[in-house]
């Protein structure tokens, strides 16, 4: 596959390495040639020098045949005009921009740009390893009415099936994160001390599964009683 990377800085640099290394064609455009040094001698892609929102920078970078494209320059205007450059007027199938403003980002994913908010989930990862409890929402898709979160899980459901877990709170596992591995759950996986689940649901389900997750499970077969 053909990809565009817009930026050569830290993120954009190692994009387009592990792309090469994994066989793939990669074209990296930046405004600054010196920021190629980055990508070193055994770089094997194309670079082009140019403004990343340019149609012939874009062209001579393959954009035409491109199957996804990255914008990962510093400027968040840069990123998102290039994106939907891409997208809009070129019609590549996999675009993502990299803002650092999330409540651009936000707007942005309503537009139909998948974006990564740097700042946002950085914070988010930290506030996780600090504060272990409630709900991390990590993927909210362009509509902005589905998502998908981490939530906490009591211990007393440990050991139950995931489709019993499912059918008790609403909720839909997508999938498991044990001893660092993401899993996808069958019918009869069961959730093991330390799994962290990792769930799908409307945006209106959230806080009404998250609450069910996070109580006994005593409670829910409560509820669930006719």
């Amino acid at each position: 596959m053909h990809l565009v990377i817009l930026g050569c800085g830290r993120v954009g640099s190692l994009l387009a390495h592990r792309l090469d290394e994994a066989g793939h064609s990669v074209a990296v455009v930046d405004q600054d040639p010196g920021a190629f040094r980055r990508l070193g001698v055994g770089f094997g892609g194309a670079t082009i020098k140019g403004i990343g929102f340019d149609r012939e920078t874009l062209e001579r970078a393959g954009i035409q045949k491109a199957h996804g494209f990255a914008a990962v320059s510093s400027g968040d205007n840069t990123n998102i005009i290039a994106a939907r450059v891409a997208r809009e007027t070129y019609g590549v199938e996999h675009v993502v921009a990299r803002i650092y403003d999330p409540r651009r980002a936000e707007v942005y994913q309503r537009l139909g740009i998948p974006t990564v908010a740097t700042v946002s989930w950085t914070a988010g990862q930290i506030l996780r390893g600090l504060l272990p409890q409630g709900v991390l929402e990590e993927y909210r898709d362009p509509s902005g009415s589905v998502i998908l979160s981490e939530m906490v899980v009591d211990d007393s459901w440990f050991g139950d099936r995931v489709l019993e877990i499912e059918q008790l709170t609403g909720a839909r596992v997508a999938f498991i994160t044990r001893l660092g591995t993401g899993l996808v759950p069958g019918r009869d996986t069961m959730l093991q001390t330390g799994d962290v689940v990792h769930v799908l649901c409307s945006v209106g389900q959230r806080d009404e599964i998250a609450d069910a997750l996070g109580a006994p499970r005593s409670r829910a077969e409560e509820r669930a009683q006719p």
